[in-house]
């Protein structure tokens, strides 16, 4: 379970939820109203102050490098730090059958990261975080660039995590989508969140 208590960065108002195992929440709101800033706070990237807890364990007890193991988190925009995708992935054999399911191809591995297309690359750092074996994943619209059976085949994959006990915070400005993934709506505007009726 994860604990946000009086969460609070720059730009955004304090801030508390709790998310259970196997949750999925998705979280709305206008372009810059602090949706980014709320995963990357809780994925301590940035300055801020408030409560953070992961199944009773608070993030300051932990190194960060563990704390962002536990909290994966994909930006949308993901960084790259190698030349071939492949170098991202602690072993391309065990990512696999996660490159299939999102309609990848295998010899992807070998591609330079300027090789693939925008939704490719969403695609790929999805299954370079869920290969970190998170316990709660931060999503900022990861499929904002893909057509609709990719993004198909992202939500079919992510709803089989949060039925194996993922708990997942996902951005998107669709509220088809947010209907389909989540059972749960956090509404960011004007630099507060607050919990709504999901639709």
């Amino acid at each position: 379970m994860l604990h946000i208590e009086n969460l609070s960065v720059q730009g955004l108002r304090p801030v508390s939820f709790t998310l259970g195992s196997g949750e999925c929440m998705a979280v709305r709101g206008p372009s810059g109203a602090g949706k980014t800033l709320l995963l990357r706070a809780i994925a301590d990237l940035d300055p801020n102050s408030g409560a953070v807890l992961l199944g009773g364990l608070s993030r300051r007890d932990l190194p960060a490098p563990e704390w962002r193991q536990r909290v994966g988190y994909v930006p949308a925009e993901p960084g790259w730090w190698a030349d071939h995708i492949g170098a991202h992935f602690n072993g391309w054999s065990g990512a696999l059958p996660l490159v299939d399911r999102l309609r990848l191809p295998a010899e992807a591995a070998g591609w330079l990261v300027t090789r693939a297309s925008t939704g490719e690359r969403a695609r790929l750092a999805l299954i370079r975080a869920l290969m970190a074996g998170p316990q709660v994943l931060l999503l900022d619209e990861p499929t904002a660039a893909l057509d609709a059976g990719s993004t198909a085949a992202v939500e079919a994959l992510m709803a089989e995590c949060v039925a194996k006990g993922l708990s997942v915070l996902w951005v998107t400005h669709d509220a088809a989508q947010a209907a389909r993934v989540a059972t749960r709506e956090l509404l960011v505007e004007a630099g507060e969140a607050r919990e709504v009726l999901a639709a």
